[in-house]
């Protein structure tokens, strides 16, 4: 199927929105969709990431030519169980933690590991609800993530190729989740951003994460509760690029320019915990 008409059968595939719901407004449920794709994460204790649906990053960035993940990041992911494994409690833990030395940054001896994970051409979607219930993992200077990358990025780079951030978290704001997109002339500082305060620590219970995604339209929820919403409208007279396939990412990253600096009282390892990743898309949508 040709790139073209996979992101026609998938628009066709879209359901009706509540009509008028605006902030705040109850996350529509998706029982009218199909669960087209998961990781549920309920293999026993200690087993690595599903490679049949997710490969690691490893590194500082330098091997990506994206030297800090283009943030300042301190982490240098690796594949290691100690960073990321099942639990046996139904999660995937993600694990920052201080590093023996062993490894080198661009700054110098790592002194954090962690893990990031891509469904890069193992799962790709356009279109429909991505939704992961999550407990963050609590400390300033953290900095987890859900989101995802345009399938492009390869051919046109960041940020042309789209970037969708499901939800971060940063420990020095404990309250509150963002949501936020990033393209050309609207990336890093000057992207799009929402941002909900649950009015307690963040960290303190999981939560469900979800973004409802249609062409020219995406919302953002958490707990039932839409909080932001970006359309081609939101970022004009600048170019929409949120209109083909995507592949989903799930990281830990320790300082960097959002993240901020480790805090002395900020306690390692600390694990981000993700319960499942779920994709729902229209009953006649397909799955790339």
């Amino acid at each position: 199927m040709t790139r073209r008409s996979y992101l026609a059968l998938a628009a066709l595939a879209w359901p009706a929105l509540t009509a008028g719901a605006g902030a705040g407004a109850p996350d529509p449920s998706p029982n009218p969709w199909r669960l087209v794709w998961s990781d549920e994460f309920d293999e026993p204790k200690g087993r690595p990431p599903n490679p049949a649906h997710w490969t690691h990053e490893i590194g500082d960035g330098t091997a990506y030519d994206n030297r800090g993940w283009g943030n300042d990041e301190l982490q240098s992911y690796t594949d290691r169980l100690a960073n990321a494994s099942t639990d046996g409690a139904g999660h995937l833990a993600l694990t920052a933690a201080r590093a023996d030395g062993s490894l080198s940054c661009y700054y110098g001896p790592c002194r954090y590991t962690s893990a990031r994970l891509v469904s890069r051409h193992k799962a790709e979607f356009a279109y429909g609800r991505i939704e992961s219930r999550i407990r963050v993992p609590q400390g300033a200077g953290l900095w987890p993530a859900f989101w995802s990358m345009g399938t492009n990025v390869g051919e046109v780079g960041w940020p042309e190729a789209g970037e969708i951030d499901f939800v971060e978290f940063v420990g020095r704001r404990p309250r509150e989740v963002f949501g936020t997109v990033h393209g050309p002339g609207y990336s890093g500082a000057k992207a799009i951003t929402g941002v909900h305060d649950l009015g307690t620590g963040v960290y303190e219970a999981h939560h469900v994460f979800a973004v409802e995604w249609q062409p020219d339209r995406i919302e953002w929820f958490v707990d039932g509760i839409r909080y932001h919403t970006a359309t081609p409208a939101t970022v004009a007279p600048r170019p929409w690029v949120f209109n083909h396939p995507v592949f989903l990412i799930l990281n830990l990253a320790v300082g960097g320019h959002f993240g901020g600096p480790v805090a002395p009282d900020t306690v390692f390892p600390q694990s981000m915990l993700v319960d499942y990743v779920r994709v729902y898309q229209g009953p006649e949508a397909p799955r790339r």
